[in-house]
């Protein structure tokens, strides 16, 4: 027998047997620039509030002191109430005119769309000096002293609340064009009158859309009101102003403000994210 025909009879090696890709092992990928990115910043951040804390300047303790006082909760009080007094009075208007610039009136989209131009356009301190002297231009409206009419206080409701309606109307505006036309054709055709699609079909899919942005408008409301403190309203930041220019301690007391502010708007901002999550429920966007 030759060696071609051993050669052919001889048994072929056996093939390795096939690995399953779940028989693979896993490795993490490394990702040393993000940990390294990460330290980094946690030890920035340790050695700011090392110095933060380390910081005799700040006065810690005249911050406890002054932190609780019937003066500054008196200050906090009416800067919680001008905040919800403002977004209330804010959102009402601006539906009306969010309402205006979805008309078919021509006349009234344009008169919406020029208040939203205008109020926009013009700074909120700027507004708020403007109302402030209103007296040099009319100093006698419905038989009243424009000077008794118009106080501190309502300055205040009036310029904020015009200041806010403009953006509310905006926020309001975008909501309702997210819905889906065919949600209302579909409302529609089933005979729902205009008030119940609106209040049952249009304002439920609108929410999701209008709540995210309407809750940083609260909290820049809440932050925005210590702008009135230059028209004497004596708000949270005019009340420790007020302390401050007497005991000279400037620092500390403007720490209570901050965290005041830093408080509530914590509040806020947990009460937003509850919010949020109840009107995106059922979209696949509830975390």
């Amino acid at each position: 027998m030759s060696s071609d025909t051993t050669l052919a009879k001889a048994p072929a090696a056996p093939d390795d047997p096939p690995v399953h890709a779940d028989e693979l092992p896993i490795v993490p990928q490394r990702r040393y620039g993000q940990w390294t990115a990460a330290a980094a910043v946690l030890v920035l951040l340790g050695l700011a509030v090392t110095s933060v804390l380390r910081n005799r300047a700040f006065q810690w303790g005249v911050v406890a002191d002054y932190f609780t006082t019937d003066s500054v909760l008196r200050g906090l009080w009416l800067t919680l109430w001008l905040t919800v007094v403002v977004m209330v009075l804010g959102f009402a208007l601006g539906t009306l005119l969010a309402a205006a610039r979805l008309s078919a009136n021509p006349v009234l989209r344009a008169v919406s769309w020029g208040y939203v131009w205008l109020f926009r356009s013009i700074p909120i301190l700027v507004q708020l000096l403007l109302w402030f002297n209103i007296g040099a231009l009319y100093p006698h409206l419905f038989g009243v002293r424009t000077v008794d009419l118009f106080t501190p206080i309502a300055v205040a409701i009036i310029g904020l609340t015009l200041h806010e309606a403009a953006y509310a109307a905006e926020v309001v505006r975008g909501g309702i064009l997210s819905v889906d036309r065919g949600q209302i054709e579909a409302a529609q055709a089933l005979g729902l009158s205009r008030w119940r699609r609106w209040w049952r079909i249009v304002l439920p899919q609108a929410m999701r859309a209008i709540v995210p942005p309407a809750g940083n408008m609260l909290i820049g409301t809440l932050k925005g009101t210590s702008i009135v403190s230059v028209i004497a309203v004596q708000d949270l930041l005019f009340s420790v102003q007020l302390v401050y220019h007497r005991t000279y301690q400037v620092i500390p007391l403007l720490m209570v403000a901050t965290l005041w502010y830093t408080v509530v708007t914590s509040v806020l901002s947990v009460g937003q994210y509850y919010v949020e999550k109840r009107y995106a429920r059922g979209t696949g966007a509830a975390r």
